[in-house]
């Protein structure tokens, strides 16, 4: 059996792999509920999806309310430059260096520009950041940002906001194959509490969400159902999955029992 070690975040320790976000909740009330039910313990928040001085105060003090980690990220960002300048407001801001990088490449489908991230990665790292870079599910790109001393990496398994879950599973095994020692985190796409649960079966240390639960029909209990579902996820990757086979196996062996007749 696998050891069920904690998830670690540039040697920070969490017992809990449900990273949520903050934005587009019916209220705040319902965020912070939200968060609860997840029992997450790092939420993501962004300044630049704040309106004005005022709301901006309220809303970060609804975020030092729930005590939890605060993630910073730099949503809405299209260049390396955009990228450094939030991410330095935002250690400003939230006394840390820790930053979920995002740098956005395609308005279409909101993908991340990959040449960019890894210019912006590497400037910041070189600043003292530690950072958590949001990227697409691609190998290579994956090696050059651990290459550049990313500790923590943040696959999508899916377009933000979709829903679709994860598209490419053979990517993602792929990449928790090729860096077995990385903290690896499915962000963005998933819709269900059966894809939460799919990506910690596959070996992956936690998922981040936001949409998947804002936009459901009640948050609150879609927050729980996501909490279960990584918990189990994360309890069948440990526990190891029997093998596959190509013909049935009967659960209940013949040999050597006995037989009555009429």
């Amino acid at each position: 059996m696998r050891e069920n070690t904690p998830l670690t975040i540039y040697g920070e320790t969490f017992s809990n792999r449900l990273l949520i976000g903050s934005a587009l909740y019916p209220s705040p009330k319902i965020m912070q509920q939200s968060i609860v039910a997840a029992g997450s313990q790092i939420v993501t928040v962004s300044l630049r999806r704040q309106n004005s001085v005022a709301a901006g105060e309220d809303f970060w003090q609804l975020i030092k309310d729930t005590g939890l980690t605060v993630l910073p990220n730099t949503a809405g960002c299209h260049s390396v430059k955009e990228v450094v300048t939030l991410a330095k407001m935002c250690r400003e801001v939230f006394a840390t260096d820790w930053i979920k990088l995002e740098l956005i490449g395609d308005e279409y489908n909101l993908q991340p520009d990959p040449i960019a991230l890894l210019e912006a990665t590497e400037i910041l790292l070189n600043d003292g950041f530690k950072v958590l870079p949001y990227c697409t599910d691609d190998l290579v790109l994956c090696q050059r940002l651990a290459t550049l001393g990313c500790e923590v990496l943040m696959p999508w398994g899916a377009p933000i906001g979709t829903g679709k879950g994860l598209l490419n599973p053979y990517n993602l095994t792929t990449i928790r194959e090729r860096l077995p020692d990385m903290t690896l985190i499915v962000d963005a796409g998933l819709g269900l509490p059966s894809h939460a649960c799919q990506a910690l079966e596959m070996g992956y240390d936690a998922v981040l969400l936001n949409s998947a639960i804002a936009g459901a029909g009640c948050p609150v209990l879609m927050a729980t159902a996501f909490s279960h579902a990584v918990s189990a996820g994360r309890a069948a990757y440990v526990a190891q999955a029997m093998p596959e086979k190509e013909v049935a196996v009967p659960s209940t062996p013949t040999m050597g029992m006995p037989f009555w007749h009429q």
